[in-house]
Order: C-alpha cells, then sequence, then structure tokens
C-alpha cells in the first residue's frame, strides 16, 4: 500500500491513472524519473516535457479536455509537486515499498524495480544530453548508484538462471542484501538532489558548477 500524500491525486490514483493510459514507464520508475528532472540542472527541463516523455515525446490520445486536465493534474500538480519537497534535506527520498514472497520470483522482482528506479533518476537527470555540468558531491553519488545498479542487475541476472542453485537462506539473503541497496540508493539519490539543487541555485547566481559527468 503506498502513502497517500496531501496535494493532488493520490500516488495509488496516479498509478492507476497511468495503467489505464497505457503508459510503457512503470510507476516506480515515473516518480524518480520525474525527481531527476526536478534536480536537473539543464533549466530547460520542464513538467509538461518529462510527461510528455513518458509516451516517447508525445501526450496519449486523449478523448477530451477533461481527461487532458486530469492526467496533467495528476502527474504534474500532484506527483511532481509532491517531488519537489525532496529538494529539502529534511525530506529525505524513499523508493517505493511493497511486499514479495522471499522465492526467486520475490527477489527478481524487487531487484528489477529497484535497478528500474535508479535507470529512472538517471534518466531524468541528464535528459536528452550525454553529459551534463553537476557539482562534485552529484558526481560521486552517481557513481555510487552506478554500482548499486550493476549490483541489483547482477542479481536479477542470477535469479533468472534457473542452473544456478539458490537455497531459501540464500533467497533470504539475497533480500537483506536488497534491503541495505534500497537504503543506498536511497541516500546517493538524495545526496545528487540536495547537490544538483544548490549547484541549480549557484548558476542562476553566475557561479558554475565545476564537474561534467558523463552517461
Amino acid at each position: 500500500m503506498r502513502r497517500i500524500d496531501k496535494g493532488g491525486p493520490s500516488d495509488d490514483a496516479v498509478a492507476a491513472l497511468l495503467e489505464r493510459r497505457r503508459c510503457p514507464v512503470p510507476f516506480h520508475e515515473v516518480r524518480t524519473r520525474f525527481l531527476g528532472n526536478i534536480a536537473s540542472p539543464l533549466m530547460t527541463a520542464s513538467p509538461l516535457d518529462a510527461v510528455k516523455g513518458l509516451w516517447g515525446g508525445e501526450l496519449p490520445e486523449l478523448e477530451s479536455i477533461d481527461a487532458l486536465n486530469e492526467l496533467v493534474g495528476a502527474l504534474v500538480m500532484g506527483l511532481w509537486n509532491r517531488l519537489t519537497a525532496h529538494q529539502d534535506r529534511r525530506a529525505a527520498f524513499r523508493l517505493i515499498r511493497f511486499e514479495v514472497l522471499p522465492d526467486r520470483e520475490g527477489v527478481a522482482r524487487i531487484a528489477l524495480v529497484r535497478r528500474q528506479e535508479i535507470d529512472g533518476f538517471v534518466e531524468g537527470l541528464f535528459g536528452k544530453e550525454d553529459a551534463i555540468e553537476l557539482p562534485e558531491r552529484a558526481h560521486q553519488a552517481l557513481g555510487a548508484l552506478s554500482e548499486v545498479r550493476a549490483m541489483l542487475a547482477g542479481i536479477v541476472d542470477l535469479m533468472a538462471d534457473g542452473t544456478k542453485p539458490a537455497t531459501p537462506k540464500d533467497l533470504v539473503q539475497a533480500m537483506r542484501n536488497i534491503q541495505q541497496l534500497t537504503i543506498a540508493a536511497e541516500t546517493e539519490i538524495h545526496k545528487a538532489v540536495l547537490s544538483c539543487t544548490r549547484a541549480r541555485r549557484h548558476a542562476m547566481s553566475g557561479s558554475p558548477a565545476p564537474r561534467l559527468a558523463r552517461r
């Protein structure tokens, strides 16, 4: 069960709307992609462009103005605006929580979701660019996220390989490892958001960020 935030439709309502509109990006990845967009030092980033990007650059076919208002209201006035709160160091970002069984399918599922959440954040941060100016702390956070992503991808591949045995004890340990990787990912994402937020403010005052990061 997802937490219901104040302001705009709840996360559950947004997720249901995305499913109804056949959004090709899963809700958990939409959250982190939007957060990356919000944190991005690219001044050209906009909420509406981020929404269009979920469907490949164009809004989905909608039957009425009311449907358009519903979509924009849920994604921009609701989800996007809630995520902007994480630019404050006191509002730490959390990846979604959900229950899975400690079996191969459950381990693979949660590891895949975490990997997609990291991918979404990086996608949102960089937008269409291959390289952007980032401050040192954000650059380091992305490096740490890359390592976490690699470990999660390795778990997904391992669980999909039926020739590799996994005892119940192995699976429980894998779940514990993913829990630790989840905490690490949340920490690094929040560091990157805070660092980029400061960099954007400096850029607006005429002080450029010192580091070039590449995807």
